[in-house]
């Protein structure tokens, strides 16, 4: 039986270490784990590494993490812990810390404490995106693939960090169309199949990957998925659940447009490809991610959210919808559907094109 290519993103998706990371191993190739989304993935493509996301895919079971990195810390990053003290991440031949949160800190250092990597690298990403920020920051980049280069005994040109930079936005430029075909007035994607791409993207080699959406694109162009009756935007910082997208889809909602940081806001903005290439790097990575880690970056990140939602059209909630006694929370409780606010009542227009973030 011929497997769609969403089916393929689906189940690459869903699994730690897939087939193409297989496959990638096989022939020889090191992979290197980071999680921040300030963590320049370009840096280890153009070592001949393969930049893998930490992801925890709704793992529920953190009995050995919680030992280590306690429950009041959040369960992504104890869901990870787990994934990497048990094995799972066994795969991996090196992890990237940044100093995202606390959390993902403490992640980190107690994964690489209990069971060491072979390579561990701390990239400083400070929280200002300043002139002197911006200047800190490449020296880091700098550092960061001294020590690459050092313990893999490989050279980062400059050369290289372009193509690798190229390879990044061909990339986003696939991610940005399923973005847009997302978002549109009949989606063509629902939100647990976008971010099931988005995961992908951050989890395979390049042509892989480049293969795989042109393919998914082609399936999908000209369809649509049956009308909700919300539409819906998803906000928050490590999301990676396809589940939670998928319980609230379940029941009459869809995912238009997010605010993920495995998801747009990964991949919305671009890196200058005419720019010395550290330096582009660090503006790109410091300067445009809008992650809530950034002081005074807030107006940014209002504006993004506000320009999502009505690219998007997303539902108006009712002024009786109200947590937790809203109808979606009672609703939920009980098991049963909730009627949204605005059901049927939502127009849509496709994005014009990428927004801006400056």
């Amino acid at each position: 039986m011929t497997v769609s290519a969403m089916e393929e993103v689906a189940r690459l998706a869903g699994t730690i270490e897939n087939d193409s990371v297989k496959r990638w191993k096989d022939g020889g190739g090191k992979v290197l784990g980071y999680a921040c989304i300030t963590t320049p993935p370009e840096v280890i493509d153009a070592a001949g590494l393969l930049p893998y996301r930490v992801r925890a895919l709704g793992n529920a079971n953190t009995e050995i993490a919680d030992a280590h990195l306690a429950r009041f810390n959040c369960s992504f990053c104890r869901s990870c812990l787990q994934l990497g003290l048990d094995g799972t991440y066994d795969f991996l031949d090196g992890l990237v810390e940044t100093n995202g949160c606390d959390h993902l800190r403490g992640m980190f250092e107690n994964w690489q404490y209990v069971s060491p990597s072979p390579f561990f690298h701390y990239v400083k990403v400070p929280h200002l995106a300043t002139e002197d920020a911006v200047r800190y920051f490449e020296e880091e980049l700098r550092l960061f693939r001294e020590a690459i280069e050092g313990y893999f005994d490989v050279v980062i040109t400059d050369d290289a960090l372009r193509d690798a930079m190229k390879r990044q936005e061909d990339i986003r430029d696939r991610l940005r169309t399923v973005y847009r075909m997302r978002e549109g007035a009949q989606p063509s994607f629902t939100g647990a199949e976008a971010l099931a791409i988005f995961l992908v993207a951050s989890a395979v080699p390049y042509d892989d990957f480049i293969e795989l959406a042109d393919r998914v694109v082609e399936e999908r162009e000209g369809t649509s998925v049956p009308r909700p009756r919300a539409r819906l935007m998803l906000c928050g910082a490590a999301t990676d659940e396809l589940e939670l997208i998928r319980e609230m889809e379940g029941v009459g909602g869809l995912v238009v447009a997010d605010g993920l940081c495995y998801g747009a806001r990964a991949f919305w903005s671009s890196a200058d490809l005419a720019a010395e290439p550290i330096g582009a790097l660090a503006g790109l990575y410091l300067g445009e991610m809008l992650c809530p880690r950034m002081y005074t970056d807030f107006p940014r990140r209002r504006d993004f959210v506000l320009e999502a939602v009505r690219a998007a059209r997303t539902s108006r909630p009712s002024p009786s919808a109200r947590w937790p006694g809203s109808t979606w929370a009672r609703c939920c409780a009980r098991g049963c559907t909730p009627t949204f606010p605005g059901a049927g009542t939502s127009s849509s227009r496709p994005s014009s094109g990428r927004r801006s973030t400056a």
